[in-house]
């Protein structure tokens, strides 16, 4: 682990039982999070990216342990969160915090906004006392484009935009280093996601954060980050610097079809380019394809695909990485998996 790294992910799995029913019988694991390995440097904003149930959010949860890894490494400045006690990892928390996608939903509605924001101050002894509490709690609302007077309303009382400035603010207010975004712009309408990313880009150049910034929409993703990861079916398939991917040359299959889904802002570029519609639908995670996860949906799969699992590796430059056959990447060689 590097010095201009931060955090420092190595083979995380994730898997829940599954099962049920009134016999309770082992249903097998579905494998939200497979293996999956990248870094986010001090300082930047790693976007991560993919469809809905992919595992973009359990990643997240699991780098703060708020779900428990099944397997593999976390480490937050040189400390393995994943070997950590409860108390050690209570203290080490107060380095790292989370937006969550619904501002509403993520706020106590019987606990006025001042009360939400200022809870991480209780949990961890910061600002001892009533009154040093309310002003810091005051300066955290202000640094969001609040304005402190508001402390003592409740949730119901602010639109959307405004509830995600408070969580926001909650997520400052112990004075973080890194903070996990979970499509934090997903339920507010259009007019306001622009708001919300440049404070969030305000916030990083002020404070020095470091961000994991987790969407399906793409285009906020390119908005916001130095470096993409692209994540399918639990697994991360590339990672790219964002000037790859807005020159429209990504390695991977799954992400030049999340690319030309993107509107392109010039309309004879966008009328002209072609449109990649994957077939079929999304595995489950409870029983995924042998060798390369994408192959029942690639346009471009051939022999090795069904039972070499391809390793993410360097393509063209080390910063640029992908787990794909087409560029003959080494793997691992597994036995076909039958559903069952």
């Amino acid at each position: 682990m590097t010095a201009d790294v931060l955090v420092e992910v190595d083979d995380l799995r994730v898997w829940f039982p599954s099962g049920g029913g009134l016999r309770r019988r082992d249903g097998g694991r579905v494998r939200a999070v497979d293996g999956v390995s990248f870094e986010v440097r001090r300082g930047e904003t790693l976007g991560l990216v993919g469809e809905s149930g992919c595992g973009k959010s359990t990643t997240g949860l699991a780098l703060l342990r708020l779900v428990e890894p099944t397997g593999g490494r976390v480490v937050f400045d040189g400390v393995d969160v994943t070997a950590l006690g409860r108390r050690d990892l209570r203290r080490l928390r107060r380095r790292m915090a989370m937006v969550f996608q619904d501002p509403y939903a993520s706020l106590n509605p019987r606990r006025s906004i001042g009360a939400s924001v200022a809870e991480p101050l209780e949990v961890h002894g910061l600002h001892r006392g009533r009154r040093q509490r309310r002003a810091r709690v005051g300066e955290l609302l202000e640094l969001v484009g609040l304005n402190p007077d508001l402390a003592d309303r409740y949730p119901h009382e602010f639109s959307g935009g405004q509830r995600q400035r408070v969580g926001i603010a909650r997520a400052l207010a112990a004075e973080p280093d890194f903070i996990v975004c979970d499509e934090p712009i997903a339920s507010l309408d259009v007019s306001i996601q622009a708001q919300i990313l440049n404070l969030l880009e305000r916030l990083q150049r002020e404070l020095g954060l470091t961000y994991l910034f987790i969407a399906h929409d793409l285009s906020a993703v390119q908005h916001t980050s130095d470096r993409i990861a692209v994540m399918y079916l639990g697994r991360i398939v590339e990672v790219a610097p964002r000037q790859a991917l807005a020159q429209q040359t990504p390695a991977h299959p799954y992400t030049r079809a999340l690319l030309s889904a993107v509107p392109l802002p010039d309309p004879r570029r966008e009328r002209a380019r072609e449109r990649i519609i994957l077939r079929g639908e999304v595995p489950t995670p409870l029983h995924p394809p042998s060798g390369c996860n994408f192959r029942t949906r690639c346009p471009e799969v051939f022999e090795p695909c069904d039972r070499v699992d391809p390793a993410l590796q360097p393509v063209g430059s080390s910063s640029h990485l992908a787990a794909c056959h087409l560029h003959g990447v080494v793997g691992r060689e597994e036995e076909p998996q039958t559903a069952g």
